[in-house]
């Protein structure tokens, strides 16, 4: 039987809390490093060979007024051929809609399940490339001009 002191334990953990500071550190140190464009995205998709495009995205977006965003795409199976259900999460907020796939254009209506005291509503219309990445615009009812989206695969 090995018997240890009582002063092991703490030697241990204050190991461990160095460590995590030096985690902590590192974190921020590297987030202050700044972001880096984003990888190229694939060529256009040929309309009659469109990747999947059922999955989970990284979603990254500029509003209509520049400010930049990310979040989430979720797309499943919607109830006819070639039609998607999507969701956005982005920033808190939550909007679903339905889209078509013609070719390689996704084209959708969306509207907020989850947002501040207001429902806002709006389409979207995205390009599929070859590496199933999706870019387009996606637009608010009531805004002149739309935003701007890319959205990539998440691993599986």
């Amino acid at each position: 039987m090995i018997h240890r002191s009582p002063f092991t334990v703490i030697k241990k953990r204050g190991n461990m809390k160095r460590l995590s500071i030096i985690f902590l550190i590192l974190a921020i140190g590297l987030s202050a490093c700044g972001r880096k464009d984003p990888a190229p995205l694939g060529a256009d998709a040929p309309g009659d060979n469109v990747p999947n495009i059922v999955g989970s995205y990284a979603l990254n977006g500029f509003d209509p007024g520049g400010e930049e965003y990310g979040g989430t795409l979720s797309i499943t199976d919607g109830e006819q051929p070639n039609e998607y259900k999507l969701q956005w999460l982005v920033t808190g907020a939550i909007h679903e809609g339905t889209g078509i796939l013609a070719g390689n254009q996704l084209t959708a209506t969306w509207h907020s399940i989850s947002e501040t005291d207001q429902t806002i509503s709006g389409s979207a219309s995205y390009t599929v490339t070859i590496n199933g990445e999706l870019y387009g615009t996606r637009s608010i009812d009531g805004v002149e001009s739309p935003g701007t989206e890319t959205a990539y695969p998440n691993p599986k």
